[in-house]
Protein backbone atom coordinates (compact mmCIF):
# COMPACT_ATOMS: atom_id res chain seq x y z
CA UNK A 1 0.00 0.00 0.00
CA UNK A 2 1.48 3.28 -0.97
CA UNK A 3 0.64 6.06 1.40
CA UNK A 4 2.13 10.00 0.96
CA UNK A 5 4.60 11.32 3.27
CA UNK A 6 2.04 14.00 3.95
CA UNK A 7 -0.39 11.90 4.80
CA UNK A 8 1.62 9.58 7.05
CA UNK A 9 3.24 12.48 9.03
CA UNK A 10 -0.29 14.60 9.30
CA UNK A 11 -1.72 11.24 10.73
CA UNK A 12 1.33 10.14 12.73
CA UNK A 13 1.29 13.97 14.21
CA UNK A 14 -2.31 14.23 15.34
CA UNK A 15 -2.06 10.79 17.05
CA UNK A 16 1.22 12.52 18.92
CA UNK A 17 -0.46 15.35 19.69
CA UNK A 18 -3.91 14.05 21.10
CA UNK A 19 -2.18 10.79 23.31
CA UNK A 20 0.96 12.92 24.46
CA UNK A 21 -0.59 16.26 24.73
CA UNK A 22 2.31 17.96 24.46
CA UNK A 23 1.99 22.11 24.80
CA UNK A 24 1.37 24.06 21.61
CA UNK A 25 4.41 25.82 22.11
CA UNK A 26 6.96 23.26 21.68
CA UNK A 27 4.70 21.73 18.52
CA UNK A 28 5.36 25.27 17.40
CA UNK A 29 8.60 25.76 18.34
CA UNK A 30 9.40 21.81 16.91
CA UNK A 31 7.76 23.37 13.77
CA UNK A 32 9.64 26.22 13.08
CA UNK A 33 13.23 24.65 14.21
CA UNK A 34 12.56 22.00 11.79
CA UNK A 35 11.72 24.72 9.01
CA UNK A 36 14.73 26.63 9.56
CA UNK A 37 17.49 23.96 10.23
CA UNK A 38 15.61 22.74 6.53
CA UNK A 39 16.85 26.00 4.86
CA UNK A 40 20.15 26.69 6.43
CA UNK A 41 23.76 25.69 5.65
CA UNK A 42 23.55 22.26 8.23
CA UNK A 43 20.56 20.62 5.55
CA UNK A 44 23.26 19.09 3.83
CA UNK A 45 24.42 17.34 7.46
CA UNK A 46 20.83 16.44 8.47
CA UNK A 47 20.07 14.82 5.10
CA UNK A 48 22.95 12.79 5.48
CA UNK A 49 21.08 11.16 8.75
CA UNK A 50 17.63 10.96 7.34
CA UNK A 51 18.40 8.93 3.88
Amino acid sequence: MNVPLWLALLAVGYLGVKLIRPPWWLIAVLLLGGFLLAHSVLAPVVNGFVK
